[in-house]
């Protein structure tokens, strides 16, 4: 069996170590988590008791078969140092920092080493996570069929070449964000109505679920989805029209772009 461990349980970590722990991709002993300390991993114990967990990286690169670096950028270098040596050429490393390139990571390792890098985002926690996937030159179709079937695991994911991850971070990677504000700014207005803030939020939040769904499940556009609702005179195109008038896809588009810009400087 596979071997995957993952270096790093912060946030994005967390989500995506539940996320497949809770799948039968793999079976949770093969599943190794290292962090600096083993009273943050305590919570990983308590919820499944077959986790293997350290606090020593090299430990878990000597084991694993595939590493997933789910740390902060700043703290790459410090750790492929750490495990360097344990990085024999059959090993897979996959890397969900942002900013980070292949070339970066392939400086602080070996010319052997396999390297692929993904950007997941945090609905991996309930299984619909969407994660973009690039592979370095040395990975085979194969090895990245395997990535795939891990992040498909707890989701969706596409290959894409690694020069559109900054596109992708303002979509995907960092939008769950805007959803949130958006399901917050939703609920604020049923509320204004009079509806009970537990109700409105559960509302808004199936509201934006299933509007999704149909996105991705019909293959239609937006726009013609978006016509389906709006009927002629109605409350939805009035509704539409007050958005326009308040720059809403203006402010939607730009803070695609603003994250992408980020990401693209770090």
């Amino acid at each position: 069996m596979t071997k995957i461990g993952f270096i790093g349980a912060g946030n994005m970590g967390t989500a995506m170590i539940r996320g497949l722990a809770k799948t039968a991709f793999i079976d949770q002993k093969n599943l190794f988590v290292c962090g600096r300390n083993m009273e943050k991993l305590q919570p990983l114990e308590t919820e499944f008791n077959d986790i293997q967990l350290t606090t020593n990286a090299q430990y878990l690169a000597e084991q694993a078969d595939i590493i997933i670096l789910s740390v902060k950028p700043y703290t790459i270098s410090e750790v492929l140092t750490t495990i360097k040596e344990k990085l024999t050429p059959n090993k897979l490393i996959i890397s969900v920092a942002a900013g980070v390139t292949i070339a970066d990571l392939e400086q602080l390792t070996t010319s052997e080493t396999k390297i692929v890098r993904v950007m997941p985002n945090t609905p991996a926690l309930v299984g619909e996570g969407m994660s973009s996937i690039s592979p370095s030159a040395s990975v085979t179709a194969e090895e990245t069929a395997i990535v795939s079937k891990i992040f498909t695991s707890f989701g969706k994911a596409e290959v894409v070449p690694e020069s559109l991850i900054d596109a992708v971070v303002g979509v995907s990677g960092s939008s769950p964000a805007y959803v949130y504000m958006f399901i917050e700014a939703l609920a604020d207005g049923a509320v204004q109505n009079g509806l009970p803030r537990d109700k409105a939020y559960k509302f808004a939040a199936q509201a934006v679920l299933g509007a999704a769904k149909m996105v991705l499940e019909t293959g239609e556009h937006p726009g013609k989805l978006k016509d389906m609702v709006t009927s002629p005179g109605g409350t939805t195109i009035e509704a539409v029209k007050s958005l326009e008038d308040n720059g809403f896809r203006s402010a939607v588009i730009n803070a695609v772009q603003a994250a992408a810009l980020k990401n693209s400087s770090m």
